[in-house]
């Protein structure tokens, strides 16, 4: 009972630490809610480009044509080779007939001139995805390297762009995510030491009377956790109004029918959630080092 009543007098205490500097907690607040916001877009880019880099990599595969030759012995061997590569995780046989039959419902007049033929010209095939994109051309190469193909199509210049493209933008959103929650940071620390010094005298007397360094700690440790948690409120309804919104105009897709954005729910929950909790993480371990390095004890 006795640590349930320190704990509800601390909050209390840094509630009243928060109005009681009302102006320096502002400041604070704003300028996270300004830097969490920043993280939430960020955070939403980075989702959509890997929900995007998972829709190419759906898409796009890799034909590897047999030769015309090869006989189902052959082509047993060759499906075991697949089996064996980890960056495969789908394949799909064609056989030449199969290939036929699919012309016939397309073009008719493709068909006549297949029946034209003494023989089946097509070649079998097997279509293959891979586990990510950055892979394709290891794997083109893996399944080219057979004596039982002929040829592999995947697109290979479009397919390494996008790869480039994806990689590129992942990178800069972790490295903006990262700059911006070390500013985050840098804000609440500042608010935290500079409610410190206000309450110099203040802790000097706890000190004489006796109070425990954590007692001392813990209201400044509560005021970091609500400058973080008031300063992620106002991010995360912009970013959900502002995501429902954004996605109700454009139907879910951005650039016509090219980029699908990912479905709100339950992303947006998630989105938000994690930024309520890094908004009140970023202020509780700022707390600790502005307490840690500013009150000595």
């Amino acid at each position: 009972m006795r640590a349930i009543r320190v704990i509800i007098r601390n909050i209390r205490d840094a509630f009243k630490s928060v109005f009681r500097n009302f102006s320096l907690s502002f400041a604070s607040i704003t300028c996270s809610a300004i830097t969490l916001l920043l993280v939430a877009i960020a955070l939403i880019i980075s989702f959509n480009v890997n929900y995007l880099t998972k829709q190419y990599e759906n898409e796009l595969t890799i034909v590897a044509y047999l030769f015309h030759d090869t006989n189902e012995e052959q082509i047993k061997e060759y499906d075991a080779l697949l089996k064996e590569n980890k960056n495969i995780v789908e394949y799909k046989y064609k056989s030449k007939e199969d290939w036929k039959k699919e012309c016939q419902d397309d073009s008719q007049i493709l068909l006549n001139a297949l029946d034209s033929l003494s023989y089946n010209p097509l070649l079998d095939s097997y279509t293959i995805k891979v586990d990510d994109i950055k892979n394709m051309k290891k794997v083109a190469d893996y399944v080219g390297n057979s004596d039982y193909v002929e040829s592999v199509d995947y697109n290979e210049g479009l397919v390494e762009k996008i790869a480039v493209i994806f990689d590129i933008v992942e990178k800069v959103s972790i490295i903006l995510v990262i700059a911006l929650l070390v500013v985050t940071a840098f804000l609440i620390g500042n608010t935290i030491k500079l409610t410190i010094f206000s309450r110099k005298t203040e802790i000097e007397i706890m000190r004489l009377v006796g109070t425990s360094n954590i007692v001392i700690k813990l209201p400044f440790l509560f005021e970091g956790f609500i400058l973080g948690v008031l300063g992620s409120i106002i991010p995360i309804i912009i970013m959900i109004y502002g995501y429902l919104i954004l996605y109700d105009r454009t139907n879910g897709y951005i650039y016509s029918n090219v980029i699908k954005m990912v479905k709100p729910f339950p992303f947006i929950f998630y989105a938000s959630l994690f930024v309520l909790v890094l908004g009140a993480l970023m202020g509780m371990i700022s707390s600790i080092r502005a307490v840690r390095k500013y009150l000595k004890i």
